[in-house]
């Protein structure tokens, strides 16, 4: 039986083993620290590449998971910006230095020293986290605790990867998942012209990005029908890179957007002639939380989610990985 001074968490030990239900001892907030009462904790794709062995560097025994909404539960000392039954968000950057060059020029989702929530501090998967005050984010507007968990993550990346497309009138979305329906709403909230690859044979996933306003949705092994001005890569796929290539027209721009992917087959140099640019998105930053979760709302992105118990995280992550998901996966407490 819990006491008041544990917690339930699903527990990740190592590559290959499921994760564990564990009753820890719910941790005490330090200096600039806030100790939240978890609500909701979405289901990222990283969760996957974290604990499938593709992200080689988790603290072990590790609480997975960085998409987190919840309530302020105990204040640690010198904390400013919060009070106590306050909602907030935790992202995945979870700490950076403010001392480097990039951390200076605004960049510190560069930042050499940085700490992930869900990797290098344990994250959401559980009924309460800690969190450094000056990386979580005040939740405003009509979400649920749930519809909210997954701008903290698949709708902050999407916000950086629209940014660094550009200002494209026909941008392709490759992997129309938890990402891609959030920047697809932004998207067509800004005027673009959405063209969705899907799994190859995935009906539903094109049906889904149709009805969010996809000009065009079909698998990721055609041709759109007309050239893009960009294209983001969401799914993990090496392979995606030469076809968006192909699809956009000279001066056109790829954005890799996620934090892992397979190898990237060659290609010949014909398809990056003429001015055409691949560039990657690495983590987010701050002033991305602020510019995001102010939009959001007045969108509205209205986020699709399947709900899971906490303590069914291995189906929900299982679901995923198998591409039965639409939308995003969001484990729920109870609270």
């Amino acid at each position: 039986m819990q006491s008041h001074t544990t917690m339930r968490a699903m527990v990740f030990e190592g590559a290959g083993a499921p994760l564990r239900r564990r009753d820890l001892m719910r941790p005490e907030p330090g200096s600039g620290q806030i100790l939240v009462r978890v609500h909701a904790c979405g289901v990222c794709r990283t969760d996957l590449h974290v604990v499938d062995g593709e992200l080689t560097d988790p603290k072990l025994p590790l609480v997975p998971g960085h998409e987190i909404i919840g309530t302020v539960a105990e204040l640690g000392e010198g904390v400013e910006r919060f009070t106590p039954g306050q909602r907030v968000g935790i992202p995945w950057l979870g700490y950076s230095c403010g001392d480097c060059r990039y951390c200076r020029e605004g960049r510190e989702n560069l930042c050499r020293s940085a700490r992930y929530t869900g990797y290098q501090l344990d994250g959401g998967y559980a009924d309460y986290a800690l969190a450094d005050q000056r990386y979580c984010f005040p939740i405003f507007g009509n979400y649920s605790d749930a519809e909210a968990a997954p701008l903290m993550c698949a709708g902050l990346i999407g916000h950086r990867s629209l940014r660094m497309a550009g200002d494209p009138e026909r941008i392709g979305l490759y992997g129309f998942g938890a990402a891609a329906h959030i920047v697809a709403q932004v998207a067509r909230h800004e005027g673009r012209k959405i063209f969705a690859f899907t799994r190859p044979g995935d009906t539903q996933a094109e049906q889904f990005a149709l009805g969010l306003g996809a000009a065009w949705a079909g698998p990721s092994d055609r041709p759109p029908p007309e050239p893009l001005d960009a294209a983001i890569i969401f799914a993990p796929v090496g392979a995606l890179v030469p076809a968006a290539l192909r699809a956009v027209r000279p001066g056109g721009r790829v954005v890799c957007a996620g934090i892992y992917m397979t190898e990237i087959p060659s290609f010949p140099y014909d398809i990056l002639w003429e001015e055409r640019e691949i560039v990657s998105v690495a983590n987010l930053t701050r002033r991305d939380g602020e510019e995001f979760l102010a939009l959001a709302p007045k969108v509205p992105v209205k986020t699709t989610v399947e709900l899971y118990d906490l303590e069914d995280a291995n189906r929900a992550l299982a679901n995923l990985r198998e591409g039965r998901v639409h939308g995003a996966a969001v484990l729920t407490t109870g609270a």
